[in-house]
């Protein structure tokens, strides 16, 4: 046997630092298993709106906005990013920290936006973390209050009998009214001239000017005009009719041939940039869901002619992937040229 020649002192003094390495390792292992996860948010939020303020994406996230703001504690900041058909808000929130503090807007033109432009700086689904839809809003088939066409056959035999003096006017090409416009004319197979404005306004104004025969526009572009006398709409695009707007059919119940079928709505939701904790979307998710519940909230989207409602991060993706199947074929159809 080898007997040690270190003196005691000094095996003791190497023993004591080695407990005390391995107390500290033990309590540094402790600490990350018991530690709670950081406290979210600590900051403001900010949601990024790829329309101009006042628009109806724009109204209805603000509204939310201060209603998750309230809730949390914290400033939630609407940013108005227009530009490039929604491109431009994306790619900014793409490129955003994953972190929850960078939030976007989406709709269903987020979805079928890879069919209407050549390329695309981010993937509309994996580029981000998908949180919940906030609201579903459909679109009216309207006419001038002193229209002959007084519902959708009407329009159909008008367009049969004069194609050349019968048209639909909508809002810029590739957007969700025009897109329904488009599958309009497929399913009734009638090659009714699509003339794409600028904006609502433009559209309601050659409407009673008479330049067009009858527009695809939001329920929130044109219900004030409808309630007011200015316009008459003659059917809806939801598969059911709207509560505030009782006598007035769907498109499924004209009767047309072809038209049996036809559905067309829109939507909005929140996502995240891709790779956002799951912990941090789980929290956004019970916000949004919180917010939407209450009764100020929920009429106020009422009253702009959207449906409240919130759900899971995969009921929102299946949105998505089922509004580009559906869309992509209608804009092949149309032959949409790629931007």
């Amino acid at each position: 046997m080898t007997l040690s020649t270190t003196p005691w002192w000094r095996r003791g003094a190497r023993l004591a630092a080695a407990l005390l390495g391995l107390s500290m390792l033990n309590g540094v292992q402790a600490a990350s298993v018991s530690a709670p996860a950081p406290a979210f948010p600590v900051k403001p939020i900010r949601i990024v709106v790829g329309f101009g303020p006042g628009g109806l994406g724009d109204t209805v996230t603000r509204a939310l906005a201060q209603k998750m703001s309230e809730s949390t504690g914290q400033s939630v900041i609407v940013e108005n990013a227009p530009g490039a058909g929604g491109i431009t808000a994306a790619s900014t929130v793409a490129r955003a920290a994953p972190d929850g503090y960078t939030l976007l807007l989406v709709s269903g033109q987020n979805a079928f936006s890879p069919y209407l432009f050549k390329s695309l700086p981010y993937d509309p689904v994996q580029s981000f973390s998908m949180i919940s839809t906030i609201g579903t809003f459909h679109f009216l088939l309207v006419v001038d209050k002193d229209s002959p066409l007084k519902t959708v056959n009407d329009l159909v035999v008008a367009a049969r009998n004069d194609p050349a003096h019968v048209n639909i006017g909508t809002i810029s090409v590739g957007s969700a009214q025009h897109l329904s416009a488009s599958l309009f004319s497929t399913m009734t197979r009638i090659p009714v001239p699509i003339v794409p404005f600028k904006s609502t306004g433009e559209v309601v104004g050659a409407l009673r000017g008479r330049n067009v025969q009858v527009a695809m526009e939001t329920v929130t572009g044109v219900l004030g005009q409808v309630k007011g006398g200015a316009l008459r709409a003659i059917a809806t695009s939801s598969t059911q009719r709207l509560s505030f707007l009782p006598d007035v059919p769907t498109i499924a119940e004209s009767g047309v041939p072809g038209l049996a079928s036809y559905e067309s709505d829109s939507w909005n939701g929140i996502v995240a940039p891709a790779n956002t904790p799951p912990e941090i979307v789980a929290r956004l998710n019970q916000e949004i869901a919180k917010a939407l519940q209450s009764p100020d909230l929920r009429q106020r989207f009422i009253d702009l002619g959207i449906e409240p409602g919130s759900s899971t991060p995969e009921a929102l993706k299946a949105v998505f992937e089922k509004d580009a199947r559906k869309w992509r074929t209608v804009i092949e159809q149309a032959q949409i040229e790629k931007q």
